[in-house]
């Protein structure tokens, strides 16, 4: 039975807390939150601070809830007190905080979407891909930008939030190369917060090799879809579907769950002694920061479109 500590109850918190307590070999000993949003579940106790918890509880396994920024302290406090780490993307909106840490081998970035039906076997045999694209479609009202989430600083963009599960798979299945080119452009019409309504974004690297985005949190009409397409060098085609991957190369009708693919998730994570993680579809830190890299160079170069009106 693992003991697991969640540093962070919030909207993502809770969610994390139901999954864990119904995930077979799991203990929810503790949530650490000085600012709880939601009540932690009957008999959990919680602690204010995530030092305490940590020492107190002595977790074997830590999931890390909150938002950027506090989220990499958290996780890497966690890691050095010999914990196996999980921690909530985006961790950090700058890819420099990334720089390797010894720590950083004890913590996994959380994305449950790939675990998807064949994703794991996708990134085993990693084949050669020559072009992806991603395409997000979804529609976030005002509500959703309350607090943290109000503010680019502290929240980040559309890549950075919601695009996010989509650009780190392709990533890791792109080879590594510089980035070379990269044209964007952002849209802001509703301006419920510093955050933009859409961004599409070609990215092209070194190696001939691009990635193409196109990210929407304002529609309407549109059905709602999170998917990537691979276009392989010797010509095959392979999508990953879903409302947020979540059929991967499956059928979109038969898609496992949130719960189910987050339990698988949970139980992949290695053991603080274990070798290596037991799963390919674990994404470690250090990789995240040419996700992050990516994203950055968007924003960096995007240009702005002025569009009139905004939402009432």
């Amino acid at each position: 039975m693992r003991r697991v500590l969640l540093i962070g109850s919030g909207e993502v918190g809770a969610k994390h807390a139901t999954a864990l307590l119904r995930t077979g070999g799991m203990d929810l000993v503790g949530v650490a939150d000085p600012s709880p949003v939601v009540a932690p579940p009957a008999g959990v106790p919680l602690c204010a601070r995530w030092e305490t918890a940590l020492e107190v509880l002595a977790p074997d396994m830590v999931v890390v809830a909150t938002p950027p920024g506090t989220a990499l302290r958290a996780a890497r406090s966690a890691a050095r007190c010999g914990a196996s780490v999980l921690v909530e993307k985006p961790v950090t909106l700058d890819p420099a905080e990334l720089a390797p840490a010894p720590e950083d081998r004890r913590i996994f970035v959380a994305f449950q979407p790939h675990f998807a039906p064949g994703l794991a076997g996708l990134l085993d045999e990693a084949p050669a891909v020559r072009r992806a694209q991603v395409r997000l479609v979804c529609r976030r009202d005002r509500a959703y930008y309350r607090s943290w989430r109000a503010r680019y600083a502290t929240a980040g963009g559309v890549l950075h939030q919601q695009a996010i599960h989509g650009l780190a798979l392709a990533l890791r299945l792109l080879p590594s190369s510089p980035i070379s080119s990269c044209t964007a452009q952002v849209h802001r019409v509703r301006r419920w917060a510093e955050s933009e309504d859409r961004i599409t974004a070609t990215t092209g690297f070194e190696d001939g090799t691009v990635l193409a985005v196109d990210a929407r949190v304002d529609s309407v009409d549109e059905p709602r879809c999170h998917e990537v397409t691979l276009y392989l060098a010797d010509g095959r085609r392979v999508y990953v579907r879903g409302q947020n991957l979540e059929a991967g190369l499956g059928n979109p009708l038969t898609a496992p769950g949130d719960l189910e693919l987050r339990q698988a998730m949970y139980q992949a994570l290695p053991a603080p002694c274990d070798a290596g993680p037991r799963h390919p579809s674990l994404f470690p830190l250090t990789h995240l920061a040419r996700t992050l890299e990516v994203i950055a160079h968007a924003y960096r170069t995007a240009r702005r479109v002025p569009e009139p009106g905004t939402a009432a």
